[in-house]
């Protein structure tokens, strides 16, 4: 275009001038030419300037929209990478309480100071950012009231482990209450001591769903933090079971609830914290929560008060203005919250997201349009570099969220270890208790019952009444022995010592007389040499396995085949009950098979299942014969 206009301007004009023009005449017309050579290039040059114009124009606005577009794009892979980290951060905290959770599983009574060791173990502070305590609802109800307050003043005065003087708060008498026992650290919150978080109806009612479900709970409420606005607290709560106790129907978790594990945690924290990882500054996330339903973001009222804000009180610019300026760049998504929904509303300033040369670009775009080719050139290059400093930008945030993936998972190996150090734990203290059993209280007794008999021979010619009330001092002792005798089988049946197929049948054999219910053994070997563990590992699984048969299958018929190989020993359980889907044995809180499981697991042995509906169960383990040799599992924490 600009070369046509150059020909155009240099191109010779030609006016033919008659032979008989005097010179005279030809000067004027020579003036006339150039006059006319003038007009000519005036329209010309204003031409090519408003075409320039135009095409520098074009170019300002195509670089500012790829600006824009490269913006919108990063920052919404920006926010979405946000997102994931908030929710891998969530779940973490639900493994943490889950955890939580299986401490008082394992034990009716968890005392204070066990609770401080464990969480003291967890080291939350360095392992779990954001969380600040793990705590312990205890639920009561108006009748155990005053008789539990007294209980607590008497055996945990004030200054004990740091606490302070326990009292329910707020006073007053009401039908249920559900008071935080333990508080660790407790120099967190202190104030919560003693505070009865079920008066507030939200929190109640999410109390009272989670109590049912047997899952997760919170109320999408912020914890009150008297003295500390600077916190935003936020709670998620699990509930606690009588350990043993059927937990099947809403009925039976109502009766075996028991209280709740808890875990507070600072929001601002846990957000600034990730916010902070992005690299792009000064980036707002708002969070409302929206209800447990939503399935879609939704428009929200100007004076809907958010959960969280991360800039600071009565901000300049509102929350919902982002959305309608050209100078913001806004993105909003769900985050599923443990069965509430948070609509998440990410905004930045535009200019936070430019660096100085694409602030300055389009600019330069109108000038190099102007000036001539190079405008293809520069948009060009500076599209490719976006989209180099985007792709780099996004790789960098998929290594960092892969290292995040590695953590979390190292997180559930250590969880996992610490696990079979409790079972390893939980079955050495069965064992001892059921040997001073026997040793002590066992001995004691058969003592008391060689002299009720001596007594009972003595007065049976001269004292028939003394002689009547010895004999029933003798079947008093008889059955306590008899119960002893259950007790220390309960713990450990002394049958384990005789061997795993010795166990096997008569476990077999007990549960044949508890269900009556046809029990069949199949040994393809003699006695088979076994650790201690690795038997009562097998025993445990027998004892889970027919647990499950008889309260869930419905089975008339139950075989158990005891197979030895040359490296590894099977043991199968199969009945002909009414089986069970996939989605059923993944049930949220049966722990049954998942225990089994990580038995197998810790013993580096295979786990298989084959069941469906109507067709019965088939359970089968393998271990190695070699498994369960040391006195922990490997690798588990001393």
């Amino acid at each position: 275009m600009f070369v046509a206009l150059a020909q155009a301007l240099r191109r010779p004009r030609r006016h033919p001038i008659p032979p008989s023009t005097s010179m005279r005449i030809a000067m004027p017309a020579a003036a006339n030419g150039e006059t006319l050579r003038t007009t000519d290039k005036k329209p010309l040059w204003l031409l090519s300037c408003v075409l320039s114009l135009c095409v520098g124009l074009l170019f300002h606005m195509a670089a500012s929209i790829s600006i824009d577009n490269d913006a919108r794009a990063l920052f919404d892979s920006l926010a979405q990478a946000t997102r994931q980290n908030i929710n891998v951060r969530v779940k973490s905290y639900t493994d943490l309480l889950r955890s939580a959770a299986s401490l008082f599983l394992a034990s009716d009574q968890i005392s204070r100071e066990q609770f401080r060791a464990y969480v003291s173990h967890l080291d939350l502070r360095n392992n779990f950012p954001g969380v600040m305590n793990l705590n312990y609802c205890k639920a009561l109800d108006e009748a155990q009231h005053r008789a539990f307050e007294a209980a607590m003043q008497r055996d945990y005065p004030a200054g004990h482990d740091g606490y302070p003087a326990f009292a329910i708060d707020p006073p007053g008498p009401r039908e249920h209450y559900c008071v935080l026992l333990y508080i660790e650290p407790i120099a967190s919150a202190p104030e919560k001591y003693g505070h009865d978080i079920a008066v507030r109806p939200a929190v109640a009612a999410a109390l009272a769903q989670s109590r049912d479900s047997g899952e997760i709970s919170n109320s999408g409420l912020r914890v009150p933090m008297p003295g500390r606005p600077q916190l935003t607290g936020m709670a998620m709560r699990l509930p606690v079971y009588r350990n043993g106790m059927p937990v099947g129907t809403v009925a039976e978790r109502r009766a075996a609830y028991q209280g709740s594990v808890g875990l507070g945690y600072d929001l601002g924290l846990m957000v600034h914290g990730l916010l902070a990882e992005m690299p792009v500054r000064n980036v707002r996330l708002t969070l409302f929560d929206i209800g447990p339903q939503a399935t879609s973001a939704q428009a929200l009222a100007h004076d809907t008060h958010p959960v969280f804000d991360s800039v600071p009180a009565a901000p300049s610019v509102p929350w919902w203005q982002p959305g309608g300026s050209h100078d913001y760049l806004s993105s909003t998504m769900l985050i599923d919250y443990n069965g509430r929904v948070w609509q998440a509303l990410f905004s930045v300033r535009k200019s936070e997201l430019y660096t100085q040369f694409e602030t300055s670009l389009p600019w330069l775009a109108l000038l190099v349009g102007f000036t001539g080719s190079m405008l293809l050139y520069t948009v060009l290059h500076t599209l490719a570099s976006s989209r180099l400093r985007a792709i780099r930008m996004a790789t960098g945030m998929t290594e960092e969220l892969r290292a995040s993936q590695l953590r979390l998972q190292q997180s559930h190996q250590k969880l996992r270890r610490l696990a079979a150090h409790a079972d390893h734990i939980k079955e050495e203290e069965r064992k001892r208790i059921a040997r001073e059993i026997h040793d002590d209280l066992g001995q004691n007794l058969l003592v008391l019952r060689i002299d009720a008999d001596m007594l009972a021979s003595r007065t049976q010619q001269r004292h028939p009444r003394l002689h009547a009330r010895a004999r029933a001092t003798l079947r008093q002792i008889d059955a306590t022995i008899k119960s002893v005798r259950q007790i220390i089988n309960d713990l450990r049946p002394t049958v384990l010592d005789l061997g795993v197929n010795a166990a096997v049948e008569w476990q077999a054999a007990q549960f044949r007389l508890r269900t009556g219910i046809v029990c069949e053994i199949s040994e393809s070997h003699g006695d088979i040499s076994l650790s201690d563990q690795c038997a009562t590992a097998l025993f445990r699984i027998l004892q889970e396995s027919l647990s499950n048969i008889s309260q869930h299958a419905k089975a008339s018929r139950v075989q158990i085949k005891l197979e030895k190989y040359r490296d590894s020993i099977s043991m199968t359980v199969s009945d002909n009950g009414v089986g069970a889907g996939a989605d059923r044995r993944n049930k949220q809180g049966s722990f049954g098979l998942v225990g089994i499981e990580e038995r197998i697991k810790l013993l580096g042995g295979t786990f298989l299942i084959d069941s469906s509906p109507g067709a019965g169960m088939t359970v089968q383990v393998t271990v190695p014969l070699a498994a369960g040799t040391q006195d922990l599992p490997p690798g588990a924490a001393r």
